[in-house]
């Protein structure tokens, strides 16, 4: 299991969002050129979270977007499943059908764990925290 880009460009993308002042509308032309991630990979991406309402669209000539919920109300968890869909480090984790040794298989059962484990971090931190670590860590 790794990680994907398109999960670690949309944090990235939407934490850009969520440093601005909340009433303002940023181009996907500087989410992209901030974040050095190729446009068209985000425009896709932000796709997503707009579906999810984690994002909002604004059309026009002044368009780009702007968060579509408070960020101390956007988990990780919650940004990783727009992108992707429900979050699962192994296909039986999901569908009981897709293998003869569901019932019985130690594998499954230490990766359930892991998989509870994971997407309780991944719910428990949201962009305000993501945005804190950052003002902690990085100086620009």
């Amino acid at each position: 299991m790794q990680f994907t880009r398109a999960e670690e460009y949309g944090i990235l993308g939407i934490m850009h969002l969520a440093e601005q002042a909340p009433e303002r509308i940023v181009p996907l032309s500087e989410v992209a050129e901030t974040q050095e991630i190729p446009e068209k990979f985000l425009a896709k991406i932000f796709q997503n979270l707009t579906r999810s309402e984690l994002v909002k669209s604004h059309r026009g000539v002044k368009g780009g977007f702007t968060l579509g919920r408070k960020p101390e109300k956007i988990t990780v968890r919650h940004i990783v499943e727009a992108i992707q869909g429900e979050y699962h480090l192994i296909k039986c984790l999901h569908d009981k059908d897709c293998c003869s040794k569901y019932e019985f298989c130690p594998v499954r059962a230490v990766l359930e764990v892991a998989e509870k484990r994971l997407l309780q971090v991944f719910g428990d931190y949201t962009l305000v925290d993501l945005i804190q670590w950052k003002k902690k860590h990085i100086t620009t």
